[in-house]
């Protein structure tokens, strides 16, 4: 299992940072253009919720487009928020979003726990090209961010 952890201070409060992340429609604005990110439905357009299922059509590789949907596992409201690949392109994709009040803003911290499919080729595509491809798309949401809300 692999395992990827970024940290990010921006300078707005918990609630603020909150409204924007826990928002499923706003993944698309953090969200590298060349995945192709498309929400296709979610059980609810309201508040993010245990249970809530997302599904999505993205191109995280070689441009190819695949579903992915998600279900928030867990809640408590600003403070962290769980989402599990319920299918898609990996065998296993939980990740954690963490949020903490710091005397200049949030600090907010994603987790993420993923392993990828198809065996041994699955580990030589995740070596030559899975690994750097998700790194990325991390930097680039801590970009963004800091474009959207500064950072400390």
């Amino acid at each position: 299992m692999h395992q990827l952890k970024k940290t990010q201070n921006i300078l707005i409060s918990v609630k603020e940072a909150w409204e924007f992340f826990s928002q499923p429609d706003n993944l698309a604005k953090i969200t590298p253009s060349n995945m192709n990110f498309n929400i296709l439905s979610r059980s609810d357009a309201g508040e993010m919720y245990p249970g809530m299922i997302i599904t999505y059509q993205v191109s995280p590789l070689f441009n190819l487009s695949v579903n992915w949907a998600t279900e928030i596992s867990q809640i408590k409201e600003h403070k962290y928020f769980i989402d599990n690949q319920i299918q898609g392109p990996y065998k296993i994709w939980h990740h954690e979003h963490h949020f903490k009040e710091t005397e200049n803003g949030t600090e907010m911290r994603d987790v993420l726990f993923y392993e990828v499919k198809f065996g041994l080729i699955g580990q030589l595509l995740h070596r030559l090209f899975i690994r750097k491809r998700i790194e990325g798309i991390f930097n680039y949401r801590e970009e963004k961010i800091k474009e959207l809300f500064g950072s400390v």
